[in-house]
């Protein structure tokens, strides 16, 4: 009896010691991500007007699926899939100062909603936001800030049933901020809102979160005729 003691003692320690070792490991803010890659992007010329794209899988799957759009445009996509606003400001160095993008687009707030990181706060994730405004202002880097698109719901946490209420007051901030401080605001929210307005329109979306093709294609007129001012 006691060998069978010291064999399940051992049995947990080893994995106590594996866990430890795997956290000791882990990135929580996934820099390896895009390590390579900024590490072959060529400083900016003069003359060019680098734009970072900064988010989540929304931004992510943008850069992916529609490749024509960022290349022959000089946009950069910097988006990881499941991310939250406190590991994008965990990389902001990375992933946007040394990039030395003349503009940045950012959108982010959705998965801090779904809770992908932890319980939501709206002021910690509007505070996270306007961290990151501040630091790329202090850099030279004009910020055009985007709204949260609808989400009726989302598909990994079916127990969030106010997701349209929280995209909603968060939106109303991250807008009334951008208005305070001059900087340009991108309404991406009321053109992909279903006629109901409790979701993603459907023929924007297979999953009610994550544009399709033509979603992309609204949101790229909206953001394309924003940089041009």
């Amino acid at each position: 009896m006691k060998r069978l003691y010291f064999f399940l003692a051992l049995v947990a320690t080893l994995c106590l010691c594996g866990s430890s070792l795997h956290a000791q490991h882990a990135s929580f803010a996934n820099y390896k991500r895009y390590h390579e890659a900024n590490l072959k992007l060529p400083e900016p010329t003069r003359k060019e007007c680098r734009v970072v794209f900064l988010g989540n899988s929304i931004t992510d799957n943008w850069a992916r699926m529609r490749p024509d759009f960022f290349a022959p445009n000089g946009f950069v996509g910097r988006g990881i899939s499941g991310q939250t606003t406190y590991q994008f400001l965990l990389r902001f160095r990375e992933d946007v100062i040394n990039l030395h993008p003349r503009v940045l687009v950012l959108n982010g707030g959705t998965n801090d909603i779904a809770e992908n990181t932890g319980p939501y706060d709206e002021d910690i994730t509007f505070g996270n936001i306007c961290s990151m405004v501040e630091l790329a202002r202090y850099h030279k880097i004009r910020v055009v800030l985007t709204s949260l698109l609808p989400a009726g719901s989302f598909p990994w946490r079916r127990e969030i049933e106010d997701s349209m209420e929280k995209i909603r007051r968060l939106n109303a901030r991250i807008k009334a901020y951008a208005e305070e401080h001059h900087l340009t605001y991108v309404d991406y929210f009321t053109p992909l809102l279903s006629d109901d307005g409790t979701a993603l329109r459907a023929d924007y979306s297979s999953d009610g979160v994550h544009p399709n093709v033509a979603g992309y294609e609204v949101m790229e007129a909206l953001v394309l005729r924003a940089l041009k001012k």
